[in-house]
């Protein structure tokens, strides 16, 4: 029988992928910003939700990776909620290299890891800051997650 002592054995980078897979989001948001050259600011972001219970869990995956943050994600009648986060192009790309060495398995988690790069490659070529390749990289972010609600206006 496996307890909780064996935890720490299991958070290898199968169990990551496992648990990504059932819990992550790759997540692109997209805000008005009128510094911005075309007045919007792209930021992607992966993240993993837990209630704050588990919270060792995130700090653990946090640990495996070495980099990312775990912070509250949002207080509401359930309790507190935790979230992993990785922002920033430079850890995103090392998340990215991660996960192509060892795929998602879901096919939707799939195709949401594959726009999700492609927002990336824009962005380290500095397209986001074009109109035309901010449109390309709306068009991604719009395609990943569709079950969820948009919460931008473009």
């Amino acid at each position: 029988m496996s307890g909780a002592g064996d935890q720490q054995e299991r958070l290898n980078a199968d169990w990551i992928v496992g648990f990504a897979d059932g819990e992550g989001c790759f997540h692109v948001a997209i805000n008005r910003c009128q510094k911005m050259r075309v007045g919007y600011q792209v930021l992607p972001e992966f993240r993993i939700v837990q209630q704050e219970r588990n919270e060792l869990v995130l700090a653990k995956i946090r640990e495996f990776f070495g980099f990312g943050k775990v912070a509250v994600n949002r207080r509401d009648h359930h309790g507190v909620r935790k979230e992993f986060r990785v922002r920033g192009v430079e850890n995103l790309r090392k998340l990215v290299e991660f996960f192509e060495r060892h795929p998602l398995q879901t096919p939707t988690k799939k195709q949401n890891f594959e726009l999700f790069k492609e927002v990336l490659n824009l962005m380290e070529q500095k397209e986001h800051l074009t109109s035309h390749g901010f449109e390309r990289v709306r068009k991604l972010a719009l395609a990943m997650n569709r079950r969820r609600r948009l919460r931008w206006g473009v």
